[in-house]
């Protein structure tokens, strides 16, 4: 998908999706919108037209222990190991492999619980639909 209206929303979406989240910022880092807890702790990164060798766009986000690799197993057309980060645990998602905004919004929330503090991870289960 070339970077335009449809890829607009999804960097829209994102950014919804994050700044939803308790004591979320979003501030440049690297060149890219990037989003940080309490203003100091990265949980992700978008990188619209692609960054290094990966020349698509894609979201880089925390992920808990073991999902980035249970991700990429699942579907590596979709998810792959990002640079720098992927070390760590993130896992890196491709914005033109048909990825809907729930799935985003899962990941992204599922990043945030990975380095969010107990208590805002508390708060945000507390402002959470029951079901």
């Amino acid at each position: 998908m070339p970077y335009g209206e449809a890829m607009t929303d999804l960097v829209e979406t994102i950014r919804r999706v994050c700044l939803g989240l308790p004591e979320v910022s979003e501030r440049p880092s690297h060149g890219t919108p990037a989003w940080f807890v309490r203003g100091k702790k990265s949980f992700a990164y978008v990188w619209p037209d692609g960054h290094h060798q990966d020349d698509f766009p894609h979201l880089w986000c925390a992920a808990p222990p073991g999902s980035a690799d249970e991700l990429i197993a699942s579907d590596p057309g979709t998810y792959f190991r990002p640079a720098y980060v992927g070390h760590r645990g993130w896992v890196g998602v491709r914005l033109d492999s048909g990825v809907d905004a729930s799935e985003l919004a899962e990941i992204i929330e599922d990043g945030y619980r990975a380095v969010a503090p107990r208590t805002l991870v508390a708060r945000l289960d507390a402002t959470a639909p029951q079901g």
